[in-house]
């Protein structure tokens, strides 16, 4: 994209600060050397070092000339008064926003001739020799090792950001996978045992088949809201939002999502225990999906088992317990899939990674008699619960 002239020649408070400073100190200390050495101030050198000091308005966008400039009104300077030389203020800002800006050669031949410019003496001498050629050598070296050591710090600060937020995009697409496959294997499930159940009472009790129908089309409802509502977060910033997303699910629908698991065809048992209380909505939501996920594994591995839900508020924690009884304990007759062994799929890892944001813990194993339990239990502070109100609008 091409700049315009006003664009190049655009500078900041900061920097008319920094000139308007610059060109302060050096026209003092001018002064102060030349009451020193009893001569009479020169106005034109004075204005020589004012105007060198003013030039790094353009430090920024243009440090190698604007070093250039410095550098040739300073070396003016030196040849026309009748102080000694001396390494200003000016050309120490004008070196060392090269250092930052600029790769290292650059930089390397910027010092090279810094060093003996500003060292140029006067009565058209080429170098007044001394100390002061030594002291403006070393005020170079350190300008530039100074230099260097900001512009490490800010590539290092630069790619701790870069890395930060690779980690926390990284981390937003595991939240939404997570989501994704609660809300796609619950849905799904339910919607694909409804579908059956259906189709086997479409001809003999149309009743049934019809209310199966209905929870099956709620379900697909529920489902679309759901994933538009997780897909919306990918499409942030891409067009302003007119109506509110729907809160997300916490402690307070599990009584619907038991509902479902009921209609689904398995005999789900809920009980609460403790005082019920508003919790954080992270923690309600944890929650709900642990049940929504332990449900859908329950009506996938254990087909007419009978489950049971447990919520349990205590002082300093909430705890959830979904087990079930294993296949062929419901009143079905249909043979369901073998649970299958090991750690488990990406449910399990989905809930234990849900758990462990919370600083909780899940156990997830099957029973001696038979079936299956999953626990979770979930730290919550005294005091600590959802925004006021969300309970009343639940």
């Amino acid at each position: 994209m091409s700049t315009t002239r006003a664009d190049r020649l655009t500078w900041t408070r900061n920097d008319a600060l920094v000139a308007v400073g610059a060109a302060a100190v050096d026209l003092t200390g001018f002064g102060f050397d030349t009451q020193f050495e009893g001569a009479a101030l020169e106005v034109t050198a004075g204005a020589l070092v004012v105007a060198a000091g003013l030039s790094l308005v353009a430090r920024r966008r243009h440090p190698v000339a604007t070093l250039a400039v410095v550098m040739v009104l300073g070396v003016a300077v030196n040849l026309t008064a009748t102080v000694s030389p001396h390494f200003g203020l000016a050309p120490a800002v004008a070196l060392y926003s090269v250092a930052v800006a600029r790769r290292s050669a650059v930089v390397a031949v910027a010092a090279l001739l810094t060093a003996p410019l500003s060292s140029l003496g006067q009565g058209g001498l080429p170098f007044e020799p001394g100390f002061g050629v030594l002291s403006n050598v070393a005020a170079t070296l350190l300008v530039v090792v100074t230099g260097f050591l900001v512009k490490r710090r800010q590539r290092e600060m630069e790619a701790n950001r870069i890395l930060l937020a690779d980690r926390a995009v990284a981390e937003e697409r595991r939240r939404i996978a997570r989501e994704l496959h609660d809300i796609v294997a619950h849905h799904i499930t339910t919607m694909q045992l409804m579908a059956g159940g259906a189709r086997a009472n479409l001809a003999h009790d149309p009743e049934a088949a019809r209310e199966a129908l209905v929870t099956l089309e709620g379900s697909g409802r529920m489902a679309l809201a759901e994933m538009r509502q997780l897909l919306d977060v990918l499409r942030a910033g891409d067009e302003p939002e007119t109506v509110p997303p729907a809160p997300q699910p916490g402690a307070g629908d599990l009584d619907r999502i038991v509902a479902e698991s009921r209609l689904a065809g398995m005999e789900t048992e809920f009980t609460v225990r403790g005082t019920v209380r508003p919790l954080p909505p992270t923690v309600g939501l944890t929650a709900f999906r642990v049940v929504q996920e332990a449900l859908t594994n329950a009506r996938k591995h254990a087909g007419d088992a009978r489950a049971h839900v447990r919520l349990t508020y205590r002082p300093d924690e909430v705890t959830v317990e979904v087990s079930d009884d294993g296949p062929g304990s419901g009143s079905g007759t249909g043979a369901a899939p073998v649970r299958p062994p090991g750690r488990g799929g990406y449910g399990l890892i989905g809930m234990r990674e849900r758990v462990a944001l919370q600083g909780g813990t899940l156990e997830a194993a099957p029973l001696d008699a038979g079936g299956f339990r999953v626990a979770a239990r979930l730290p919550v502070a005294p005091g600590a619960g959802a925004p006021e109100g969300e309970e009343a609008r639940r």
